[in-house]
């Protein structure tokens, strides 16, 4: 959408489908989405539905309603969003009765992804949703498809439909951008696979959209990602390294948004970024602790999560960042400073799985925008990753400069010592790294009483 455009917003309140939010909060936030657009949003309304409609989902009345509430506004309104799924006939018929353009939820969050999306990977992937979303519409969207066309040769018969024919050009413009979306992915993987024999571990920020992980992001790697008030500021992944209080050094990684009824379409076509969040060491979930839906923001994005294949048997350690604390009232705060602080007393540094896990994280209470909180959890970020690293001394011989300076940068010193024949490092290193490090440099080796002094940290 290229210009601004007047708009109304309905949420059809459907029977049984509240779930954790009010139907007042669904249609809230489906203002926001029509905001994120800039769209001029006129007027909102919830519809209830107790019977829906094969034809139109909402009754006739409503139809009517909303037809006469369009006709009333001068300009009238050229859009009409439904925060809700409609079938192809229920689009093309509501369009028809409204005489203005309609949008579902999947439409208008697709719409946000195509304005938003920078890199040629956020492109392609929000090119191949629409696609998928656009060859489900083929009966609502063209006006021509029971035109034929005459068949090739002399056996060629009555020929195929027009809607067969733009079917068939969806399809195959789908596959050169699935081949494409692979390329993309190989050259990801390969990202991937140089940042782990780097090796710097990764920390994944992944939250609800507009929980603030991109002001995270920014106030913790001081740099200029975008991160605005609004749904879906941050589309395409941002990586950055970051020293840790100790100086381990981390790839922090900012990925899009969840939010609820996430579009299948687009959780498909953005697999490859998500799946950052899959190779992670450790996963941030950054919550907006302000928002009066937090509980049910936290259920949607374990929701897919859990699609992705990070569930709760997943032994990764997870961070909850609660986030916005500076929007709370001084009692609120006190309870999630508090409620947080608790749960890392009660974490302790005794088991790795104490570090935090999807069904049981550990939480800081922050806010990104004041950096109030943001110390302590880059401490808990550090006490999760280094949880099972063991303590060994290596002997290096004196000309292997690399070797200590590799050490200092991966590793946590705990002493040097130097030796006839060269250097005693005493380091605390994870399993993964000491690996890497020995194959990295074989001329080091563990210090005769390594064995003896190894111990679990």
């Amino acid at each position: 959408m290229t210009e601004k455009q007047t708009a109304i917003v309905i949420h059809p309140a459907l029977p049984g489908a509240a779930g954790a939010r009010s139907p007042e909060a669904r249609l809230e936030e489906a203002a926001g989405l029509a905001l994120a657009i800039d769209l001029d949003v006129a007027q909102t309304a919830v519809v209830n539905v107790v019977q829906p409609r094969p034809s139109t989902l909402i009754g006739g009345g409503k139809v009517e309603e909303i037809r006469a509430a369009l006709d009333a506004r001068d300009p009238r309104p050229g859009l009409v969003i439904v925060d809700g799924a409609l079938s192809p006939v229920q689009h093309r018929n509501l369009e028809k009765a409204w005489n203005a353009k309609v949008l579902d939820r999947t439409a208008l969050i697709l719409e946000i992804f195509g304005a938003r999306a920078q890199t040629a990977e956020g492109r392609l992937q929000v090119e191949l949703a629409h696609l998928d979303y656009q060859r489900s519409r083929l009966v609502r969207s063209w006006t021509h498809l029971e035109r034929q066309r005459g068949g090739a040769g002399f056996l060629g018969g009555p020929g195929e439909r027009q809607i067969e024919s733009d079917r068939r050009a969806l399809d195959d413009k789908i596959v050169r951008l699935k081949k494409k979306l692979e390329d993309v992915a190989r050259t990801r993987n390969l990202q991937r696979r140089r940042r782990k024999r780097a090796p710097h571990p990764v920390a994944a920020l992944v939250g609800y959209t507009n929980a603030g992980k991109s002001t995270l992001f920014n106030r913790i790697t001081e740099s200029r990602v975008m991160a605005e008030d609004l749904l879906f500021a941050t589309l395409d992944p941002t990586m950055r390294a970051i020293d840790l209080p100790s100086g381990v050094r981390v790839i922090l990684s900012d990925t899009v948004g969840f939010i609820s009824d996430l579009p299948t379409q687009l959780v498909a076509a953005f697999r490859a970024t998500l799946e950052e969040v899959l190779e992670a060491d450790v996963i941030v979930h950054v919550r907006d602790a302000s928002h009066e839906d937090a509980q049910a923001q936290r259920a949607d994005v374990l929701s897919v999560l859990a699609e992705l294949g990070v569930g709760e048997e997943d032994p990764r350690p997870v961070i909850e960042a609660l986030n916005k604390i500076d929007l709370l009232d001084a009692e609120d705060r006190a309870g999630v400073v508090a409620a947080a602080r608790a749960s890392r007393l009660s974490a302790g540094p005794a088991q790795p799985s104490a570090h935090g896990t999807i069904a049981d994280p550990v939480r800081v209470a922050l806010s990104a925008r004041t950096g109030e909180g943001v110390d302590d959890l880059l401490a808990c970020i550090e006490a999760a990753l280094t949880a099972t690293h063991e303590s060994l001394r290596i002997a290096l011989p004196p000309e292997d400069g690399a070797a200590r300076a590799w050490l200092h940068q991966r590793g946590d010193i705990l002493s040097e010592e130097a030796t006839a024949d060269g250097l005693v490092i005493a380091v605390r290193l994870s399993a993964k790294a000491q690996g890497q490090f020995f194959k990295t440099f074989p001329g080091a080796r563990p210090a005769p009483d390594g064995a003896a002094q190894r111990r679990t940290a």
